[in-house]
């Protein structure tokens, strides 16, 4: 899960996992793969620096094989 803010101010929490694309021209738009799209106020680059975050800690959540 991901903290992101809405253009309103509003901060929500967002399941990284369900983000299809993120583009930015100029507001930064999520499109869901359920084709919902969330307009937010961080950059693209955070959105994607944040998802990679998330990625890595699942990672360090899994027990060593």
């Amino acid at each position: 899960m991901i903290s992101l803010t809405r253009l309103n101010g509003s901060q929500f929490v967002l399941n990284a996992e369900l983000i299809r694309t993120v583009e930015e021209n100029p507001d930064t738009v999520i499109t869901l793969v359920s084709g919902d799209h969330l307009v937010v106020r961080e950059s693209t680059r955070q959105v994607v620096e944040r998802v990679i975050d998330y990625g890595r800690m699942l990672r360090r959540l899994l027990p060593p094989e």
